[in-house]
């Protein structure tokens, strides 16, 4: 696929001839020439707007466009009516004029000036090129802004319940949440997979097989997710007592695990879906309905512990509620190749059977177990972490709590910069283009470690106001701000970490993560949190098992990522699959 920054008085190669005026404040005309479309199946014609912003006075737009060899009969009724405009000019096999939305380009957006900032500022230290850190931070931007709502909502759930119920409720909830993020992680394991397949498929332009790498996807999410939500909604206290401490935390844990288990095979669906398009380059998407659903849930969460006074079940009824309206929305663009006020999609789905290919399985399960398998041990680590630290006290559990929520949510520049990598260096492998698939890596995780220093230098700063959001007393604020603190530290490495594992994702080289998850988690963060409740180390252990958590794992993906392995494995993954389609 191929961009060209187009506006106004400022024309790049490959355009024709300057745009008539706009006609309107909504939409501005932009020319292209045939070489900066690409075919595709037949009949299939996608148009997406990647970006819009203000520059130099101009309207600058970028944007991604597939042609067609087969007709229109595909496309949308607006882009149809907009590339039959009587203003374009006929080359080839069809019109290279288009009518864009602007609808958003106006709306301040910090998130996307601060990862553009950062851009820049790479660039002018000739740290990474300029062509692809615009293409990077085109793609980040909207996926940070989705995490950045997402864990804001799950910060916030934690915030209400313990300023309407107290710490025991904040204990409860973070008692249930490792049980429902480890079905979430399964999920996002098999996502992981879904991006894998479909940027590579999408680079390579075998468009066609898209559809069933989606449907695959979907079907292994429904079987992983469906049993689990049996067991959590039929045996929530006895699970939550395996880990729990303190009567008043477990049975508001049970509560809130019943009750948010339903969410779990949405969220699962939810994640494939924004995979698909973040795969097939859109990331816009994906922001627009998960980032709207997270404010929307907030606001229900915000009535129902408040208002009808549910405390933690009020909580879990707005993740159910927002799981499913995003599922919904996602859905019906996938299926309709549109969205109303987004416009047309880069991937329509068709949902007819057959629902389960075996080859697409089998390419899923080896790309997906160990993604999966990794996160569940990053995650299923929080169920004897969580014990241990119960040694240490209530007060500390509500502590430390607290602490995973705000590293959490400075993690989400990797939710951004990690899929944008899995996509630009998937696309690039799909292509065949193992040079500029290297290049993309290498500057994203540049881009992603000096975002994350960023972010975790300004937290460090203001720790103590950001404790006492969710504390009220002293002594707990105290060991909160502390904690805090030593997050900050260690979220440094998981930019590592994540800049690294995106191309091992891309390729399908996932197995080695895996194995530095559960050597950080069971060999040094688990002893160490061990040794501070039991010797004179105390709150020292804890700060050790935040560091190890990713400064281990981070150390076995960056020596794998440098290894270039993963581009062997690409070809051999692409070989297989062009094999079997012969």
């Amino acid at each position: 696929m191929k961009f060209g920054a187009l506006g106004r008085g400022d024309w790049n190669v490959g355009c024709l001839r300057p745009p008539p005026p706009i006609d309107d404040g909504n939409f501005i005309p932009l020319t292209f020439s045939i070489g900066a479309l690409r075919r595709s199946g037949p009949g299939q014609v996608a148009a997406r707007r990647s970006r819009a912003r203000e520059g130099n006075g101009r309207n600058q737009l970028f944007l991604g466009m597939r042609s067609c060899s087969g007709g229109l009969a595909r496309t949308t009724p607006r882009l149809r009516e907009c590339l039959r405009s009587r203003h374009s000019r006929q080359v080839g096999v069809g019109p290279v004029h288009a009518v864009v939305p602007l609808r958003f380009a106006s709306v301040p957006n910090p998130i996307r000036a601060t990862v553009e900032g950062i851009g820049r500022l790479l660039v002018y230290l000739r740290l990474i090129t300029a062509s692809r850190a615009q293409r990077i931070a085109g793609l980040a931007w909207p996926r940070i802004l989705t995490g950045l709502a997402r864990m804001s909502k799950a910060t916030a759930d934690v915030a209400m319940v313990g300023v309407a119920v107290g710490p025991a409720a904040i204990a409860g909830v973070g008692y249930g949440v490792p049980y429902w993020t480890m079905t979430y992680m399964l999920g996002g394991g098999i996502a992981g997979g879904t991006i894998s397949l479909v940027s590579q498929r999408y680079g390579g332009g075998r468009y066609d097989d898209i559809d069933r790498a989606v449907k695959v996807s979907v079907m292994a999410a429904l079987l992983v997710t469906l049993p689990l939500v049996v067991v959590f909604w039929t045996l929530p206290e006895p699970l939550i007592r395996l880990i729990g401490t303190g009567e008043a935390a477990i049975q508001y844990g049970t509560r809130y695990l019943r009750v948010a288990s339903l969410a779990m095979p949405f969220a699962a669906l939810n994640l494939i879906g924004s995979r698909t398009l973040i795969g097939a380059d859109d990331a816009w998407t994906p922001m627009i309905v998960r980032a709207g659903g997270a404010v929307i849930n907030v606001g229900l969460n915000a009535v129902f512990i408040f208002v009808f006074d549910l405390g933690v079940v009020g909580a879990a009824l707005g993740t159910v509620l927002g799981s499913v309206g995003g599922v919904l929305v996602l859905g019906w663009g996938l299926t309709a190749g549109r969205l109303p006020f987004v416009g047309p999609l880069p991937v329509q789905v068709d949902w007819s059977a057959p629902y389960w290919d075996a080859a697409d399985a089998r390419h899923l399960a080896r790309i997906s177990t160990p993604l999966a398998l990794r996160k569940v041990a990053q995650n299923g680590g929080q169920f004897p972490l969580l014990a241990i630290v119960g040694l240490y006290g209530p007060n500390m559990v509500a502590a430390f709590v607290v602490a995973l929520r705000v590293r959490a949510l400075m993690n989400t520049p990797g939710w951004g910069f990690g899929l944008a990598s899995s996509s630009l260096v998937g696309q690039s492998l799909g292509a065949g283009n193992e040079q500029d698939a290297d290049g993309y890596a290498r500057d994203t995780l540049r881009f992603t470690v000096a975002t994350y220093a960023l972010v975790g230098a300004a937290v460090f700063v203001v720790a103590d106001p950001v404790s006492a959001l969710f504390v009220d007393d002293g002594a707990v604020r105290a060991t909160t701000t502390a904690l805090i603190r030593a997050a900050c530290v260690s979220v440094l490495l998981w930019g590592v970490m994540n800049g690294a594992l995106g191309p091992l994702r891309a390729s399908g080289d996932t197995t080695w993560p895996f194995y530095g998850q559960l050597l950080g988690l069971f060999v040094f963060a688990l002893p160490l949190a061990y040794l501070g409740a039991v010797t004179s180390l105390g709150i020292w252990g804890l700060y050790g098992t935040l560091f190890a958590e990713t400064a281990v794992p981070a150390a076995v993906i960056y020596y794998r990522f440098r290894t270039q392995k993963w581009k062997r494995i690409s070809r051999q993954n692409r070989e297989a699959a062009m094999g079997q389609a012969s």
